[in-house]
């Protein structure tokens, strides 16, 4: 119940910072019922869709809407009949707002549901093999996602600092997963505050690689899209925050390994000493490093495998110099650097609370027994 208690505070703090503005686009659902074809040109076809409006203020009403295909798969959305669509819906004049006086447009295919069998599936799974540990990792993700959306977005659309917002909410996560996954004791505390540690790290890595390689921030689409809307946002800061996000899953896993590992030696061997419990999680911490920093670059390699195969068309010097190539290749090592320094900061810190903690507790049974 207390675990369950700081959890639910925090979410409701992070609920009660949630006072940006949104500009959201009223939308519907769609479905399409009948589909006529007419060719534009040699390179376009237009698509004339009749599509049955499922939800909102236009529920049930019929609308012919147009679909351009432009031979441009990145663009183009090629609908068939049965297929669920999101409509964006737009008024005409500010003054009226019924059927005669809005335009439906297609903005996507509907695909919430297929996300939502998936969300299901891992649940079911986590349950199903994790038990207990299972449904607090459950908990966890949810209080994690509620903090990026109830805090972290909110703090900077708002203004705040986008780096220490990041390693704000970092923390935060880190708190409620690991006391959820591992209870409150040393153990969790030295894997929270090893995490701490190096998510500040890394912010600074972050930093200095942003400064030094002259990273504009700006290495995809949608950060363009972002800057149409919010030109007054820090798009360096914001790249070093998604670097802080991105790191904060691997630098928990080796943590909460190396910290676990520590309290299980001494737990066997009560009479190991500090210097010895350390040495015991650096040789654990050695082996972690090469699966932690290979799991974050490939993590980064698999996102970005279209840029990859885009290094056989271009010539390597100007490839790995492109700001969006940089970007990513200094991101995957900013955070394997954090994941380094975590190693030793974690263990050091988990061999001196372990050890207190478990002399603390002896003394306290040995006043009982007298």
């Amino acid at each position: 119940m207390k675990k369950i208690l700081i959890l639910l505070i925090l979410i409701l703090i992070g609920m009660t910072c949630y006072s940006a503005e949104k500009a959201v686009l009223p939308s519907a659902s769609g479905l399409v019922e009948n589909i006529e074809y007419i060719d534009e040109s040699d390179e376009q076809i237009k698509q004339v869709v009749s599509v049955r409006v499922l939800s909102g203020k236009f529920k049930g009403t019929e609308r012919t809407i147009d679909n351009m295909l432009t031979g441009n798969p990145a663009y183009d959305i090629p609908l068939a009949v049965g297929d669920k669509v999101v409509l964006h819906v737009e008024a005409l004049n500010d003054e009226a707002y019924t059927a005669d006086d809005v335009d439906f447009y297609i903005a996507d295919i509907k695909r919430d549901n297929q996300i939502f069998i998936f969300a299901a599936l891992f649940a079911v799974l986590l349950l199903l093999i994790g038990g207990k540990k299972g449904l607090t990792s459950i908990i966890s993700i949810v209080a994690t996602v509620a903090l990026i959306f109830w805090v972290l977005l909110p703090m900077v659309l708002n203004g705040f600092c986008p780096i220490a917002s990041a390693v704000l909410v970092g923390i935060l996560s880190t708190i409620v997963t690991i006391y959820l996954v591992g209870g409150f004791n040393s153990k969790s505390s030295s894997a929270i505050i090893g995490t701490s540690l190096s998510l500040i790290f890394a912010g600074v890595m972050s930093l200095l690689a942003i400064y030094f390689a002259h990273l504009t921030g700006f290495a995809g689409e949608e950060n363009m899209f972002l800057y149409t809307a919010r030109p007054d946002l820090s798009f360096t800061g914001i790249l070093s925050a998604s670097i802080i996000i991105a790191a904060l899953g691997a630098l928990m896993d080796t943590s909460v390994s190396i910290a676990s590992t520590i309290n299980e030696i001494h737990e066997t061997d009560s009479s190991l000493s500090v210097a010895q419990l350390f040495k015991s999680g650096m040789n654990v911490g050695r082996d972690v490093i090469g699966t932690m920093s290979n799991t974050l670059i490939l993590v980064y390699l698999g996102s970005s495998l279209p840029l990859v195969l885009l290094s056989n068309n271009i010539d390597l010097n100007k490839f790995f110099n492109l700001n969006q190539v940089a970007t990513e290749i200094l991101s995957a090592l900013t955070g394997s650097i954090a994941i380094l320094v975590c190693v030793p900061v974690t263990a050091i810190i988990a061999s001196v609370l372990i050890k207190r903690s478990k002399e603390k507790d002896d003394i306290n049974l040995g006043k009982i027994d007298i």
